[in-house]
């Protein structure tokens, strides 16, 4: 019981972010080369300084647990690569925008700003050592086969280009800091941490501000809805099946399941934006994944 009403509190900090972008973008406040500054400042500015502040997040490592820590990452490895090269055949009935919107959300969950507190909440410290562990090849693929599906350029231009993006600069970045721990200066430690903070407000605000235009019909599209079945029950079990299959240890497990049945990420509709694809449905389809793992996550819970 306590674990849903952290989770309704936690679904309620996006919906009403998601609202003030809304009404925001209704009365004129955020204007639509407005809303296409707040996407390309977020994927410039903020997503690379929350991207390197993740991976300097503490992470102690200890011998009684390093071969748990090796096989979430193994795990986490492991969904990135089917849903890289199996995921779209999910959606093989759909063409365009849709169908790289619809694979871009399986191989990117909100499994940070959600998943973190929920796993925080039901299995403590360790339980975030191994979240934070499963994000380093979600943060990779994100950046890279994530972000080629949004790109309309040959796969060498498309290299060139990936290897300058600035969320990629900064998963280099991250990745020495995590391997060669350095002591920022304060002044320079707190503005990245600062900046890092915006993710979320301003990712939910301006998804909020395309969905502005939205009917309320649009929300409940069968081709939604089918989306939501997969990222939200369709592959968790299918991780649950394999994991157990596998005899895997029970927090792993548990963590590692919890983390594949997250909804779609908001940076969907801020590449969508960005890169001139469907964001409309894009935000419709974080705004519907989000709503229903309010009854799906708990759910999960019960049974691990």
């Amino acid at each position: 019981m306590i674990f849903f009403s952290q989770m309704i509190q936690l679904q309620l900090n996006l919906f009403f972010l998601i609202l003030i972008g809304i009404i925001m973008k209704k009365i004129g406040v955020i204007s639509e080369a407005g809303k296409k500054c707040l996407s390309d400042f977020t994927v410039n500015l903020i997503l690379p300084c929350n991207i390197i502040q993740s991976f300097r997040e503490d992470i102690p490592i200890s011998a009684d647990f390093f071969d748990n820590c090796v096989t979430v990452f193994a795990i986490s490895l492991g969904i990135q690569t089917f849903s890289i090269l199996v995921g779209h055949f999910f959606f093989l009935r759909y063409e365009g925008d849709k169908k790289t919107i619809f694979t871009y959300g399986l191989i990117v969950s909100n499994s940070s700003f959600i998943g973190i507190p929920v796993i925080d909440s039901l299995y403590g410290a360790l339980g975030v050592l191994y979240t934070s562990i499963f994000q380093i090849p979600v943060r990779v693929t994100m950046w890279s086969s994530g972000l080629a599906l949004f790109t309309d350029v040959n796969k060498k231009d498309a290299y060139k280009k990936l290897l300058k993006h600035p969320c990629i600069v900064a998963i280099v970045i991250g990745m020495l800091f995590m391997l060669i721990p350095v002591d920022l200066p304060g002044f320079i430690d707190n503005t990245l941490t600062e900046i890092s903070k915006c993710m979320v407000p301003i990712s939910m605000i301006v998804i909020g501000a395309m969905l502005e235009e939205s009917r309320v019909q649009q929300f409940f599209d069968l081709s939604v809805l089918y989306f939501s079945l997969i990222r939200l029950i369709v592959y968790p079990l299918l991780t649950l099946g394999i994991l157990a299959a596998l005899q895997v240890d029970v927090l792993v497990m548990d963590v590692t399941v919890l983390l594949s049945a997250m909804p779609m990420a908001g940076t969907t509709a801020i590449l969508a934006d960005k890169y001139n694809k469907d964001s409309r449905l894009a935000s419709q389809v974080i705004f519907v994944s989000t709503f229903l793992s309010i009854i799906t996550l708990p759910l999960f819970s019960l049974f691990l």
